[in-house]
């Protein structure tokens, strides 16, 4: 949201190193089999972007088109671009983009480390768990209006769930196919994915490379690389126009490798694969057990 732009400035830097980081440099990931991307693919990528900003519009959407790749936009409903550009959120959900929950007013905690920017009548922490649940479920239907989808995903403004000290998020879970509330940039383990917890990063202020980085190693791993970006181009916790088009130009150039989707599709995926190994898990005595059971999936 505009009104964010000079508190989230300075982070800029931290937030980069952090990300690129928590990326590289975390314990290698235990050995396990690949995951049944489509296609064989080696990963799946979701990208994201929170607020609607108008970069987002301007430059985000244009670059993915371009290209053919589909993302998911985390719309904040009371941003003004709801009002002056709706007929330009429509046309990017009627192009495959995915129109996700992030809430009304984006309400954080003002007692969290650098939240000063957070404004007294959008306070998570005097704001009731009851109030978030509703407004939350309101913004579910004004989506709706948009793009007449009835199945959505959620990401909660900060990555906070607590409002006034109690978890609303949890309360809301089961209205949503999946949540981004983790943190990191790739799954280590996709059998152990809580898919109303998916890591993501914010990766602010990163090159083209360090981007590309970040989803090789989740190809490496054969899991999923999760980015939501801000700003592109401009507005804040801005991504180089230059660094997200090298990034989307490598993972255009690579479509045997990654599948990039959006976090809808990718969940729903992953959901199915899920239902699918409890189905064959049903049948399990019927299989030799010194035998693998053909058709489950890892």
């Amino acid at each position: 949201m505009p009104t964010l732009r000079a508190g989230r400035a300075h982070r800029r830097r931290f937030v980069a190193a952090a990300v690129l980081a928590s990326a590289l440099l975390a314990p290698p990931a235990m050995a396990q089999e690949s995951y049944p991307w489509p296609g064989g693919r080696r990963a799946a990528v979701s990208l994201a972007y929170d607020d609607a900003l108008p970069s987002q519009l301007d430059v985000a959407i244009p670059a993915l088109d371009r290209r053919g790749l589909r993302a998911s936009f985390y719309l904040t409903l009371a941003n003004d671009t709801l009002r002056t550009r709706m007929s330009d959120w429509r046309a990017a959900a009627a192009r495959g983009h995915e129109l996700g929950n992030h809430t009304l007013f984006h309400q954080c905690s003002s007692a969290a480390p650098g939240h000063e920017w957070v404004e007294p009548h959008r306070d998570l922490d005097s704001t009731s768990a009851a109030q978030m649940r509703d407004q939350v479920r309101i913004a579910n239907t004004l989506l709706f209006a948009l793009d007449g989808r009835d199945e959505r995903t959620f990401t909660p403004p900060c990555g906070e769930s607590r409002a006034h000290g109690e978890d609303y998020v949890t309360s809301v879970a089961d209205d949503f196919l999946a949540i981004r509330r983790g943190d990191g940039a790739i799954v280590a383990d996709m059998r152990a994915l809580d898919l109303k917890a998916v890591p993501v990063a914010a990766p602010a202020g990163l090159t083209g490379a360090q981007l590309i980085a970040i989803v090789e190693e989740a190809a490496r791993r054969g899991t999923l690389a999760s980015l939501t970006f801000h700003g592109v181009g401009g507005d804040y916790l801005a991504t180089s126009r230059e660094a997200h088009e090298q990034l989307l130009d490598h993972l255009a150039a690579h479509p045997e490798r990654y599948w990039v989707d959006t976090f809808a599709n990718i969940t729903r995926f992953i959901r199915e694969q899920r239902a699918r190994g409890d189905r064959n898990a049903s049948t399990s005595t019927l299989v030799p057990p010194s035998l693998p059971h053909p058709g489950t999936a890892p």
